[in-house]
Order: structure tokens, then C-alpha cells, then sequence
């Protein structure tokens, strides 16, 4: 059976159970030791399920008796929590008239109430504006102080923001687990520089022919305003931005921008995705071929095989042929 991120954190969270292995939080097993596994754990899951009809205060409350908060700590558990998400200000307010992101917060207090270890965080910023992407994200760096968080989320520039390490899901199996920047490290391919250039005249390609420190070069694309942006890679890991300064101004050449070209982490899972799929292409190719040889050995063995019913055939009928030439003499 294949899991996907979401089934995944299904599983930790003793939603549905594993079909292979065992999880453990905190030292107890989920299966064996669920009520004290889920002590352990905070689940702000993809879908937010709230209550409407409650206040975020009235929420969060209820959530500290369903999580057994001992009711003498329960009012100083509840102010705690909104002031560690940050919505003080609509406590009060129906959860039904709070705007998405105010939402997502109150469902991020919910997972918070009795101060689990663990917080596993299923999509935390899915169908926020951009403002409320960066407060979540921030919320949810601050929280990483004092808690282990899982976070799950398809949008690898914000795992890259928020996460010390990383693993790679793809269709079930485990690709990578290692951190954003050896990551995005291993799909570096050299020097490579982004420039973005004016260059009427088109002299940019006799002039970087003539730099013997640069490998090679390639335009990247043509800009609205007229102006075009290059990749440019070094021979070594030397800097040639002064280099490349001087050349061009040399020959009227205008730099608007010049900059590292970054790899980044959706380059990483893409060049491990294609590595993953290289054995199977390789398998699936020698499956075709092992098939192939086997149809034709098969198709040569039928040939053998007619051809020596062939043979024996013409034997027989040459030793009856012969027996009855043998026998016509007998009777003379």
C-alpha cells in the first residue's frame, strides 16, 4: 500500500493503522499504548475542524476537557494558548464571522492545548493570502522552540523556510530525509551566475568568448522591457562578477541585475524523483527485453522442434521407402 503525506501523519496520530512497522511518540507505541502516545501529540490536520457556533476562547476550553487539563489549570491553560497564537483580540467573536487565516490559527490552538511535545501540522498554510502565509510561518517558528514539529506541505519554498530537515515522500516510498541546504547543495552543478543584461548592439556573445574563464553560457529568457537574462557558468569556483563587470561596460554592454544562481529544493526533489524513476524505466526496459529474448527463444525452439519433425519425417519415410524396396526384391 502506498502513503502519502497526509495517510502518513494518519497513522502517527493513531487515525488509521500501519500496515507495516510500528510508530512510536515519546516512547509509546500508538497501537499498543494509544492514550499515552496521544498525550504526546498535537494534530492541526489539512481540512480545520471547528466549531462555528463557539467562540475561539469557548473552543479551546472544550478542547482542554477533551484533552483531561485538570480544571484548576484549565483557565490559565486557555489565556496561555491565545496569546501564543495570537488571537486575544477575537476571543470573544463567533468562529464562523473570523477570516480564514484567524481560522487557522484557532485550529493551531487546538492542537496546542496540554502542551504536547509533539505538533503535526498538515498543510498549515493551504487557501492563506500571502500576509497570512508569512504570519503562520512565523507562528509556527516560534512554536518550533518549545515543541517538535512535523510539518507536511507540497509548497517545498515555505519547507525550505521553516524546516531543519527534510523527508522526501514519493508514491509510498522514502526518497530523502537530510536537511533544505545539503538538499538543494547536491543538485548544484558549478559557478553559475544570472545577468541581466541591455545589449542593443549584441555584442554579448563575442565578448564573452573572449573571457577564457567562463564555460559556458545561455540565454535564460527576454524580459518585457526589452532587456534579456543569462546564465553564465565559470570554469571554477572563482568569482568572475568583476570580471564580467568589466568586460561588458567596457563594451556598452548595461547590467540591470547579477546574481548566484541558487538551487532550490523543488530542484532536488525533482532531480531525486527522476533518479527514482531511472531504476524503474531500466527495469521496466530489461522486462521488455528479457520478454523479447524469451519470445524468441521460444519462437527458435518451435523452428528446431518443426524442423527436426521435419527431419524424422523424411527419415522414416526414406527407411520405408527402403524397406519396401527391400521387400519388392525378396518377392523376385
Amino acid at each position: 500500500m502506498e502513503h502519502g503525506k497526509t495517510t502518513t501523519m494518519n497513522m502517527i496520530t493513531g487515525f488509521i493503522e500501519s500496515s507495516l512497522g510500528h510508530i512510536e511518540i515519546g516512547g509509546y507505541d500508538i497501537s499498543k499504548k494509544a492514550a499515552k502516545a496521544k498525550r504526546e501529540i498535537g494534530y492541526m490536520p489539512e481540512t480545520t475542524p471547528l466549531y462555528n457556533e463557539l467562540t475561539p476562547k469557548e473552543f479551546i476550553n472544550y478542547m482542554a476537557e477533551l484533552k483531561r487539563v485538570p480544571r484548576k489549570e484549565r483557565k490559565e491553560e486557555v489565556q496561555r494558548i491565545l496569546k501564543a497564537v495570537n488571537i486575544e483580540d477575537v476571543q470573544n467573536k463567533l468562529i464562523r464571522n473570523l477570516s480564514r487565516g484567524y481560522r487557522q490559527r484557532v485550529s493551531l490552538a487546538g492542537a496546542l492545548v496540554g502542551n504536547p511535545k509533539v505538533l503535526i501540522l498538515d498543510e498549515p498554510t493551504v487557501g492563506l493570502d500571502p500576509k497570512q502565509v508569512v504570519q503562520i510561518r512565523n507562528l509556527i517558528k516560534s512554536l518550533g522552540k518549545d515543541h517538535t514539529i512535523i510539518l507536511s506541505s507540497h509548497i517545498l519554498s515555505e519547507v525550505s523556510q521553516i524546516c531543519e530537515k527534510v523527508i522526501i515522500i514519493n508514491k509510498g516510498n522514502l526518497v530523502a530525509i537530510d536537511t533544505p541546504e545539503n538538499l538543494e547543495s547536491k543538485v548544484k552543478t558549478g559557478n553559475i551566475l544570472l545577468v541581466t543584461v541591455e545589449d542593443p548592439e549584441k555584442k554579448i556573445d563575442n565578448v564573452i568568448k573572449n573571457m577564457n574563464n567562463i564555460k559556458e553560457y545561455e540565454l535564460v529568457k527576454e524580459l518585457p522591457d526589452g532587456t534579456k537574462q543569462y546564465s553564465i557558468t565559470s570554469k571554477d569556483e572563482g568569482d568572475i562578477r568583476k570580471n564580467i563587470f568589466e568586460n561588458f561596460a567596457k563594451n556598452g554592454i548595461t547590467i540591470f541585475e547579477l546574481k548566484k544562481s541558487e538551487a532550490t529544493l523543488e530542484e532536488a526533489f525533482l532531480n531525486l524523483i527522476d533518479k527514482q524513476k531511472l531504476p524503474k524505466e531500466e527495469k521496466k526496459k530489461e522486462k521488455i527485453e528479457n520478454k523479447s529474448k524469451e519470445k524468441n527463444r521460444e519462437k527458435s525452439k518451435k523452428v528446431q522442434k518443426e524442423e527436426k519433425n521435419k527431419n524424422n519425417k523424411a527419415k522414416a519415410n526414406k527407411e520405408s521407402k527402403k524397406e519396401e524396396k527391400k521387400q519388392k526384391g525378396g518377392d523376385k
